[in-house]
């Protein structure tokens, strides 16, 4: 019994391996136990070498030994980690998910996925006649819009995304060469704490050394970014969906205030649908709504109000105390 038991993990470990190992760029030993050290299949550096010498011995998987520590990839012309498995319904998601959260994961993680993504979208192109065709004609029949001006995403520096969303991902430090919005340049140590996307625009959330406050910087304006082998431990008094809410993206310090304005009935219909706050309040006059509602004060949200233009009038603002009083 105990032989089968090792058995079975012995083949599940190798599985999972290949599962790992990509296709347009080696990876190490190293690379694959630090991937597998917080999973049910950690093993030793050594049980992973071995494994690795193995594989690439019996399957289409080439190792490079010019320089160690060997790297290893699936060969051009290896069909790699094939997922026979996968529905059509399975491989729809996986490709509609693909679109949506490619650049929100760490990019050696996205990278471990490319064996799935790529078969899911093999499942679904045209050669395949009538399998998955109501799936691919799903694909043209949704789409996610924007509320505003569509923009261009900004061009990130080669490099710049591996590096930051894979320190994030490790908790590692990061050096960073960056420059603002207004010209200047500056080298420093920061702490990233966290990744968000903003319209076509990602920004990274991270701590200064030498400071405890945080802030954001816009990725495509990072000029040179590296992972240092020195982790941190991520602070207990960060919450990034607190941050959010707290209107920091909108570039708000997180002061609530209680908004009144009124706005012209056919400009402010949305408003009925898709309320301002939970509490929000609506007054209907003779030809405007009097809206009401608790926010955060930013930026943002005055750039919002002036986009109305004369449709909007009457604006105030009235801050709110900690015990929740105007």
């Amino acid at each position: 019994m105990p032989r089968r038991s090792d058995t079975k993990e012995t083949v599940l470990l190798a599985l999972e391996l290949m599962r790992r190992i990509p296709r347009k760029r080696t990876i190490t030993a190293k690379e694959l136990h630090e991937q597998l050290a917080d999973s049910e299949h950690g093993r030793d550096l050594r049980t992973i070498q071995r494994q690795l010498e193995m594989l690439s011995e019996h399957f289409e998987i080439e190792r490079d030994d010019r320089r160690k520590p060997y790297g290893y990839r699936w060969k051009e012309c290896a069909q790699g980690m094939a997922l026979p498995m996968l529905s059509e319904q399975e491989s729809l998601l996986l490709t509609l998910a693909e679109q949506q959260i490619k650049s929100l994961l760490p990019a050696s993680l996205m990278k471990t996925l490319d064996g799935f993504f790529l078969q899911a979208r093999r499942n679904l192109e045209p050669y395949h006649q009538e399998k998955g065709k109501r799936e691919r004609e799903w694909l043209k029949k949704i789409r996610v819009v924007s509320t505003s001006q569509p923009l261009l995403p900004p061009k990130i520096k080669p490099g710049v995304f591996e590096q930051v969303s894979n320190a994030l991902y490790a908790n590692q430090w990061l050096a960073l060469d960056y420059e603002n919005a207004s010209g200047k340049r500056t080298k420093a140590n920061v702490m990233p704490l966290g990744l968000a996307q903003q319209g076509p625009r990602l920004f990274l959330v991270c701590r200064f050394e030498g400071y405890d406050n945080e802030r954001s910087l816009a990725l495509h304006r990072i000029h040179a970014a590296k992972a240092s082998t020195l982790t941190f431990d991520r602070p207990k008094d960060f919450d990034l969906e607190q941050y959010d809410n707290d209107g920091r993206f909108g570039f708000g310090e997180g002061k609530k205030i209680r908004l009144t304005f009124r706005i012209e009935k056919a400009t402010g219909l949305h408003l009925l649908e898709s309320p301002l706050s939970e509490d929000q309040q609506v007054v209907e006059l003779d030809d405007a709504y009097e809206i009401s509602a608790t926010v955060v004060d930013t930026a943002m949200l005055d750039w919002w109000l002036r986009g109305f233009g004369d449709a909007v009038w009457d604006v105030r603002k009235m801050a709110i105390r900690e015990d929740g009083a105007t």
